[in-house]
């Protein structure tokens, strides 16, 4: 199953990478299903390849491994978390379009488990898309 979001935002490729990638942290909607240890979570942030849940004593949990950074093109990465099926395979794949208004964003998230465990992870690649639009267009 694959679910796909699209919006479309007023800045250029390059800074609506930049937005997405360096300034997640300011855009990631929390809630109990969006970290995975919502005790200790403090931040998220892309380091190293990786997509890191940053917990409040330095530690953390590894979202997911980058397979793909292009910046102002395409951002793919391995997807997890402890709310799925440990032997669920997602990918998230977002792609920067240039328009005339700007940048056409897609998430795409596909799994390759269950239906139930594969929409709930697509659906978490929905909602970032969906809170990452806002703070942009703020």
């Amino acid at each position: 199953m694959s679910v796909v979001r699209t919006v479309e935002v007023a800045v250029d490729p390059g800074t609506a990478f930049r937005m997405f990638t360096e300034e997640i942290d300011e855009w990631y909607e929390r809630g109990p299903y969006s970290w995975n240890d919502p005790e200790r979570a403090v931040a998220i942030r892309f380091e190293h390849g990786r997509l890191l849940e940053v917990w409040d004593e330095g530690d953390g949990y590894e979202m997911g491994f980058v397979t793909a950074w292009e910046p102002g093109e395409r951002l793919v990465f391995a997807y997890r978390s402890v709310h799925l099926p440990p032997d669920l395979e997602t990918e998230v794949e977002i792609r920067f379009e240039p328009i005339a208004a700007g940048t056409r964003v897609s998430s795409s998230t596909e799994g390759s488990s269950s239906s139930r465990a594969t929409s709930t992870s697509a659906g978490a690649g929905v909602r970032g898309c969906r809170s990452w639009r806002r703070f942009v267009v703020m």
